[in-house]
């Protein structure tokens, strides 16, 4: 295992904040699998999972199943690591810029597209060469100017050239659940069996620019470029992403932590990363995918206490009471109610809500929201 400590572009003097990796295998012997946790530097259950990943990934490499290059980021966001405000973390926006810390990734499609136009042709294994090779050019050329911009420059020059990559996330409360652009379903199915997840939202684009998107996206886009321009060249999906959300802010757990990294383990195993006699059998679907634009934000028409109805994970009918808010001034009870049918997967935690908050979300199977698909 290689550890290389990346240092960040300052944003003040007398301060460097660095962004570490850990590195297995070795570049160009087989697929690569970038892993980063925390990139939302207040959801820590990733960042243990990556802690059991690692010793996992360390017994690996000295029995010598490493068959191809996994990098783990298992603190991929120390700015907002150190962000606290009366006594509360603040890792979801960059407390500078108000910019979340996962939005804004810029789009690799344009920017390497003029780039590779004229050079793409029928091998589809050379033309992923040189469309990451192009990312990496890019990339070389851009000067961050800015902590921020440095610290999404590091990640995405770590990442480009991967065949995979998971970010893992989790939500305030909620169960196991997975978002992925329709291009890489197919490829990460595997992946949601092993770590058993209860919903997988789909999208095409969901908008806003995270960082999953940014690197998968780029490859369906180039198509869709070049096709509107007349060539079809032999471009196949050189990088399917994930958003894995690990539950609930709250589950910091070894057990949990234990069975997720032995899920990823599992499923390197699967796709032949790690070596193995006999590859574990991929288990049962826990749920079926349905699509991000059918997802269900529950909002609050007024405040209030919060009290559920619903616990995450149960399955709702439209009509089924999800909460009620209680103005214990006013001695009214404002009922929200599912407005379509679906698992309940994520709550907030706060138990008050002001007028508009959201309380959580619903996975329907029907598509009905356009446009920006993902919260702030």
């Amino acid at each position: 295992m290689l550890r290389i400590d990346h240092p960040l572009l300052p944003a003040s003097l007398g301060s460097t904040r660095t962004l570490t990796s850990f590195h297995w295998g070795q570049p160009g012997s087989g697929a690569k699998v970038y892993i980063q946790a925390s990139l939302h530097a207040e959801e820590l259950p990733g960042m243990l999972v990556a802690h059991h990943l690692r010793a996992l990934l360390d017994a690996a490499e000295a029995a010598g199943q490493i068959q191809g290059e996994v990098i783990l980021v298992p603190v991929a966001n120390p700015l907002g690591l150190a962000q606290r405000v009366d006594h509360k973390p603040m890792g979801r926006f960059d407390l500078d810029t108000s910019e979340n810390f996962n939005r804004h990734y810029p789009d690799l499609a344009r920017a390497v597209g003029p780039l590779v136009r004229d050079t793409l042709g029928d091998d589809p294994k050379k033309n992923v060469a040189l469309v990451r090779d192009a990312m990496g050019n890019y990339l070389g050329g851009w000067q961050p100017g800015t902590e921020l911009q440095s610290l999404r420059h590091r990640l995405l020059t770590l990442a480009h050239d991967a065949d995979f990559v998971l970010d893992l996330h989790c939500d305030c409360e909620g169960v196991l659940h997975f978002y992925t652009e329709e291009a890489c379903w197919p490829q990460l199915e595997p992946l949601a069996r092993f770590l058993g997840s209860e919903a997988i939202l789909l999208a095409k684009h969901s908008g806003s620019g995270p960082f999953d998107e940014c690197l998968s996206g780029a490859w369906w886009r180039l198509t869709e470029i070049f096709a509107d321009l007349g060539r079809s060249p032999a471009l196949p999906q050189g990088c399917c992403s994930t958003t894995i959300e690990l539950r609930g802010e709250l589950d910091v757990s070894h057990a949990l932590a234990e069975q997720d990294a032995q899920g990823i383990v599992d499923w390197l195993k699967h796709i032949q990363l790690l070596a193995c006699e006999q590859p574990p059998a991929v288990p049962a679907f826990k749920c079926q995918p349905t699509p991000l634009a059918g997802s269900e934000t529950l909002k609050a028409t007024s405040p209030g206490l919060v009290v559920f109805a619903a616990v995450v994970g149960q399955t709702l009918r439209t009509g089924d009471l999800v909460a009620e808010v209680i103005d214990p001034i006013a001695n009214q009870t404002q009922r929200v109610l599912a407005g379509v049918d679906g698992v309940f997967y994520a709550r907030i935690r706060d138990r008050y809500i002001t007028a508009g908050g959201e309380l959580g979300k619903i996975a329907g199977a029907t598509a009905f929201r356009t446009g920006e698909l993902l919260g702030a």
